[in-house]
């Protein structure tokens, strides 16, 4: 703070004093002093006031002429409500194969919209539209025209053919708002993989998409993240692999004559899904509405393949053999017990058609002839609790963590206790039910030398850690074991030249709502993996209801059902996949002299 010069110094004053002068003159002047310098600060500060109110006023007259400008140059839109709320994200990323092939886009569209208090001639405008949309009614549509509401929807999604016409109707009270609409450019291909979409918030200006079944919700999030709207999603499957597949099954299933269908294609070294079906399907475009009564399985909507909870018969044999293989109580060519029927107290194991493959069986042979008998003797061996223990590391008591809504909802149906009976039927695949996912997913542990994968829809970079379930001794002697069961066992139909295919038939009865089973109602799989000789991948064909009528018998079993489609499916897509047919070269009989003349 600077210091106030005194108004009366008093060594001036004492020297005007002395001098004669008087001392009220140095007052007056140092007072005029103070308030010239009073005057000039006052004068800066208000120099400075003025300086800031001119820059401020400057800024403000910038700012505005600007926005005006940039609001001259823009073209003109209806307001928006200022109303507090979410912002409508529209944009949601493609989904492709895994060759970058899309299966989900979006595509631009609009909606039609009315406002009745702007309509000419309200009569007019619900008798042409009812002309370019059937589907309205014209007395409905005057009715809500004319009842004061000021806005309604007509029609969330649009051609260009139709906006076209409804803008030749010329009316002022329809307008049309623009939308991104869900396409899947493929169709029915894929359709239970995908899902499907529908509009969620809607605005006049935009919709928000989101996935309503499927991946599409299950990976909603994902897909409508604004981070990564440009980056699309690549899934496992191969689209080529996958319309071939649905070819081959929707054929088999109609020489089948089976209601219903899936298969599924499995790389057992990641865990990728190569293709997911099941029939019947539907246009994920055109998505049906769900069935309000009847059994679920009977819509379109049902995805077998995850949905389906079956009893999966003799397919679950190889796995109490595998189980006893590792824990060292068997090996292959160990001989068992397989005298059927097999009393067990109340209850009779028998064999298909009651045939007896006993007295004693090999291990392998149990597997070639799918005895029931032999293989509950070997899961009795192995005991309740180590064989509930192993089915649950497999993941048959819990959903499969594949990227499907549906399947987070399907449990197993596992036996609340575990007695020796259970660990009989358990065996053979009877009193347990799980989904082909499932079953894929253990065999798949089996094939790739006995190692547990996580079953997953998207693409992965490689081999994900898994935990050892089997040695892979184990692993290649079960493998072994199941090629036995095409080349002298209930498969033989699975032979495709070029292609060494090892598998596992399972026939079981379908259990009827009333209680017991059906005589004439089966639930079919081929559990089978290519090339036998180094798995690469697994496939499991599942047929509901099936009966081959082409002989003078109706032939119901596996083998003579699901096996020949999983067959014309390996021989269908092994190329495509990139396997080289292995040829076999004729035995040779004896030794050939040629001769060469010189």
């Amino acid at each position: 703070m600077t210091a106030r010069t005194p108004l009366r110094p008093l060594a001036r004053i004492l020297s005007a004093r002395a001098a004669g002068e008087n001392p009220d003159h140095i007052e007056r002047e140092n007072l005029r002093a103070r308030h010239e310098a009073i005057r000039e600060k006052t004068r800066h500060r208000a120099e400075l006031r003025l300086l800031f109110l001119g820059l401020a006023f400057f800024v403000s007259f910038t700012v505005i002429g600007a926005r005006m400008g940039l609001l001259a140059a823009s073209e003109p839109m209806e307001p928006r409500s200022a109303a507090p709320g979410a912002q409508i994200l529209a944009q949601r990323a493609d989904i492709t194969d895994r060759n970058g092939r899309v299966l989900a886009t979006n595509l631009m569209t609009h909606a039609l919209y009315a406002q009745p208090r702007d309509m000419v001639d309200p009569r007019k405008v619900a008798r042409e539209l009812v002309a370019i949309f059937p589907d309205l009614k014209e007395e409905e549509l005057y009715r809500r025209f004319t009842d004061g509401r000021s806005f309604l929807w007509i029609k969330k999604k649009l051609s260009p053919e139709q906006m076209q016409k409804v803008h030749e109707i010329g009316d002022p009270g329809l307008l049309f708002g623009p939308r991104e609409m869900r396409l899947y450019p493929n169709g029915r291909l894929a359709a239970h993989i995908l899902g499907g979409s529908s509009f969620g918030a809607e605005g006049v200006h935009s919709a928000e998409v989101i996935g309503t079944a499927g991946l599409e919700k299950f990976l909603d999030a994902r897909l409508r993240d604004p981070a990564q709207a440009g980056e699309p999603l690549a899934l496992s499957i191969d689209l080529t692999v996958q319309a071939a597949v649905t070819e081959v099954l929707d054929t088999g299933m109609k020489m089948m004559n089976a209601k219903g269908a899936a298969a599924i294609m499995m790389d057992v070294r990641t865990g990728e899904i190569i293709s997911l079906v099941s029939l019947p399907d539907f246009d994920p475009n055109d998505r049906p509405n769900p069935l309000v009564k009847g059994d679920p399985a009977d819509s379109p909507l049902f995805n077998r393949a995850v949905q389906g909870v079956y009893e999966l018969g003799s397919t679950f044999k190889i796995f109490a053999v595998a189980q006893a293989l590792e824990l060292g109580l068997v090996n292959p060519e160990s001989m068992v017990d397989a005298n059927a029927p097999m009393v067990w107290g109340k209850y009779r194991i028998k064999e298909f058609q009651n045939k007896n493959y006993g007295p004693l069986l090999s291990v392998s042979d149990v597997i070639a002839k799918s005895s029931n008998v032999g293989t509950a003797h070997i899961a009795l061996m192995v005991g309740g609790l180590r064989q509930q223990a192993f089915l649950k590391s497999l993941g048959f008591f819990e959903p499969t963590p594949i990227e499907l809504v549906e399947a987070r909802s399907s449990k197993p149906l596992v036996p609340a206790k575990w007695p020796d009976i259970v660990t009989i039927t358990a065996s053979y695949g009877h009193g347990i039910s799980a989904s082909p996912m499932h079953l894929a997913t253990a065999y798949a542990t089996i094939a790739n030398g006995g190692m547990a994968v996580q079953p997953t829809l998207l693409r992965r970079s490689g081999p994900p850690e898994g935990t050892r379930m089997l040695s892979e001794r184990v692993a290649r002697q079960s493998v072994a074991m199941l090629r036995g069961v095409v080349e002298h066992g209930t498969a033989s139909y699975a032979q495709v030249p070029g292609y060494a295919i090892a598998g596992k038939t399972g026939t079981a009865d379908k259990p009827n709502r009333a209680g017991g089973y059906y005589k004439d109602k089966v639930i079919n799989t081929f559990a089978s993996m290519f090339p036998a000789n180094d798995p690469r991948y697994v496939l499991i064909v599942t047929l509901d209801e099936p009966v081959d009528t082409s002989s003078t018998e109706p032939r119901r079993t596996a083998g003579y059902t699901a096996v020949p489609v999983a067959a014309e499916v390996v021989r269908r897509t092994a190329p495509l996949l990139g396997l080289r047919p292995e040829i076999e070269l004729p035995a040779v009989d004896g030794v050939t002299a040629v001769s060469q003349n010189q």
